[in-house]
């Protein structure tokens, strides 16, 4: 089995390494690609095409791995060349996912729940020909939600209403902290329902979301523009509060 990823950053180097079988080869190319991907490309284990185009035609499994910004881009390019499952694991909306089905043949709504870079990483997927996909089970913990492509994106956006907003929340309520000089107390006191990791936990979640809070917040507008803002007052406020940061 062939599997070609369109584009190549964290997300297929994470995959590559994890799916280790003599039946599967990867493939990809460095066509028009930054020195960071070439130089992830060569650090994989992963054969490299002159063309992406000659990399697609051979597939059974085409994986698209770039920026939600490119998703449709992408599917208008090389889609045409695909005769296997085109497969989109960027984070992207229920709307472009249902423009992407427009366009391509095959297409299963992929999402990735969590850090890209686990070691396990948890993969909904959506579409009639999601099923076709369970074989990866062997390798990553896949979950196949329906039949409707646009529901494995729907799914990552419920889902960010409320860690993205859970983040907001907690960096306010830490902030208040430090500014009592009560930071340890406040973790401490947390921790007694939260369970004994909640300190470490936390701090990773509010130095990411302060690193990334205008990705964030782009997130959370997305979130509000597809399911309309009247009834998701708290999101709202989320997204105040990341554009502060």
């Amino acid at each position: 089995m062939n599997i070609t990823f369109i584009g190549f950053g964290k997300v297929a180097f994470n995959l590559v390494d994890i799916i280790q079988s003599r039946d599967i080869v990867f493939l990809t190319s460095k066509e028009n690609r930054s020195e960071s991907t070439i130089d992830l490309i060569n650090k994989s284990n992963v054969q490299v095409c002159d063309t992406f185009m000659q990399a697609i035609e051979s597939a059974d499994i085409v994986i698209s791995v770039n920026t939600p910004s490119k998703a449709i881009e992408v599917a208008k390019s090389y889609s045409k060349y695909c005769n296997g499952i085109f497969l989109d694991l960027n984070n992207i909306s229920p709307k472009t996912a249902l423009e992407i089905n427009d366009l391509v043949d095959n297409f299963v709504d992929g999402a990735i729940i969590g850090k890209i870079d686990s070691k396990n990483p948890t993969i909904y997927l959506s579409g009639s020909k999601a099923e076709e996909l369970l074989f990866l089970n062997d390798y990553l913990d896949i979950k196949v939600i329906s039949d409707n492509v646009g529901d494995a994106s729907r799914l990552k956006l419920l889902r960010s209403t409320y860690t993205k907003s859970l983040s907001a929340l907690l960096i306010e309520s830490y902030q208040l902290a430090q500014s009592l000089n009560l930071e340890d107390e406040f973790f401490n006191t947390l921790s007694l329902t939260e369970g004994d990791d909640f300190k470490e936990k936390s701090l990773s979640r509010i130095n990411n979301t302060l690193k990334s809070s205008k990705r964030k917040a782009e997130e959370l507008e997305e979130i509000l523009d597809y399911f309309g803002n009247g009834d998701l007052e708290m999101v709202e406020a989320a997204l105040k509060k990341l554009k502060q940061f």
